[in-house]
Formats: C-alpha cells, structure tokens, sequence
C-alpha cells in the first residue's frame, strides 16, 4: 500500500509530506496507482519548484518508494495552493483505490 502522510500547521499549511510503499495493484510497469500517485507528486513538485521561490527539502528512494519533502518556510499563498491541489488529485485516486492508496493528516 502506498501511504502519503501529510503535516499540516496550526495555521492550516502543509508544512512537509513523505510518500512511501508500493501499490501492489499490478506488477511493476503496470501499476496505475502507483503510476498515477507518482505522477501526481512528481508533477506537483515539479510545479512547485518552477514556480514558486520555495526550496524543500527532499529526500528519495526510488526503490523503496519513498519520497520526503520538507519546508522550512510554507507561507507563500501560491506554495500552499500547489499543495492543496496535489492533495485533491491524490484524494482522487484514494477514493477509487482506496485499497491500494491511503492519505494521513497529521
């Protein structure tokens, strides 16, 4: 199961999320969750690098799955609108493969 835990502020901002486990929908190169759940983050980071002045840090093991991203600073409004809308996406996928993909709040 891949399990996205996410840290959340008094102030109601994503302070830092870790990614990690594998699916196990299908074998290994046909997994659509983890396809979808790693594109979702990926492009999400992606997005927010490119676009906002934030620098994460971020810790990654491709074969474990595991994917850490950490702010030292999370008060930018575009940084925090980024995260929600990758949070949306996820919850997407949690909802149709609920089994596979779970999503923590603390």
């Amino acid at each position: 199961m891949i399990n996205v835990e996410f840290n959340i502020n008094d102030d109601g901002q994503v302070t830092s999320f870790k990614m990690e486990g594998h699916a196990q929908f299908d074998e290994h190169g046909k997994d659509l969750v983890c396809a979808g759940a790693s594109a979702v983050v990926f492009g999400s980071v992606n997005a927010i690098l490119n676009m906002t002045e934030a620098n994460p840090s971020i810790n990654m093991e491709e074969e474990t799955g595991y994917f850490e991203f950490k702010l030292e600073e999370p008060d930018d409004a575009k940084l925090q609108l980024l995260l929600e809308s990758m949070i949306i996406s996820l919850k997407t996928i949690e909802e149709e493969y609920g089994e596979h993909i779970r999503l923590l709040f603390k």
